[in-house]
């Protein structure tokens, strides 16, 4: 039972919508506002925080046809992977990052740089899960910072039905 997230631009909010199947041809009417020019948001992965469960909203605006693209070449990958090999993981990082458009934040350059030369995860974590913390895992890449920034969306936390 998939739950959808649908953004109106008039509204600057995403919202929710639950379906009890897979349904990606049907788009809602905006709750408030009734138009039916939703665009359908692609759902961003969050860095939780182990002391706060708040999640890290310092992303930068993301290009969602290269961040599906990014995602179904994710998937694909992620299926052959040797999930013991830190830098089969830190590669398919690198992809994903490059593939979205997004530039990796220096904690995470030196992190996948670490799981590229073979060091364990979980010992980089320890080292370096402060840092990690503390910063966001992208940043806006050099190629986008010409674009028009819009306020950042309000997402209505109610669920509709599809």
């Amino acid at each position: 039972m998939p739950i959808y997230e649908f953004y109106c631009e008039k509204c600057n909010t995403i919202y929710n919508f639950f379906s009890r199947s897979v349904n990606t041809e049907t788009v809602p009417f905006c709750p408030d506002c009734k138009t039916r020019k939703l665009k359908r948001q692609m759902s961003v992965f969050t860095a939780i925080s182990r002391d706060k469960g708040e999640a890290d909203n310092n992303m930068p605006p993301i290009d969602e046809a290269k961040m599906e693209k990014a995602m179904a070449m994710l998937a694909g990958e992620a299926d052959n992977m040797d999930e013991d090999d830190p830098r089969q993981a830190a590669m398919l990082m690198r992809k994903l990052s490059d593939t979205a458009g997004l530039e990796l934040g220096s904690g995470m350059e030196e992190a996948l740089g670490r799981m590229e030369a073979g060091e364990d995860p979980e010992k980089i974590e320890e080292e370096m899960g402060d840092l990690l913390e503390g910063e966001a895992p992208f940043v806006v890449n050099r190629k986008m910072t010409g674009k028009i920034r819009r306020l950042k969306p309000r997402v209505d936390e109610k669920l509709y039905d599809l």
